[in-house]
């Protein structure tokens, strides 16, 4: 997908802020039994044609509002993810706005994901 400047310069504008993660190392985290709190930020229709596997869905359009009813310890680790890594990278930069200081966002995505053959479901 062909992004336009505007929407990059605001996406890299929150990275300077987050912190990323990527694919392997979450993968890695989760073959060794840790316990992640995985977060889908993707619209709906996205999210039910599929997700790694125990994510929980909190679409880019809602997190603000019920992020902290879903996640009332601020200082959890959310390992966010969308498409690709633009839309979970702005989603951290809100929640961090918000006071969550371990909102992590991971670069790749979805589509990384499942390039790599890692476990999703439906």
């Amino acid at each position: 997908m062909q992004h336009s400047s505007g929407f990059l310069k605001l996406v890299n504008n929150a990275k300077s802020r987050i912190r990323e993660t990527n694919v392997d190392e979450v993968s890695r985290r989760l073959h060794a039994g840790e316990k992640l709190t995985l977060v889908d930020v993707r619209e709906d229709n996205e999210w039910q044609k599929g997700h790694i596997k125990g994510a929980i869905h909190l679409g880019k359009g809602i997190i603000e509002r019920d992020a902290e009813n879903m996640f009332p310890d601020k200082n959890q680790e959310l390992i966010l993810y969308c498409g690709g890594g633009f839309r979970s990278a702005l989603a951290a930069d809100s929640l961090r706005q918000m006071g969550y200081a371990d909102a992590v966002s991971m670069d790749g995505g979805w589509k990384a994901w499942k390039d790599k053959n890692l476990p999703t479901e439906q």
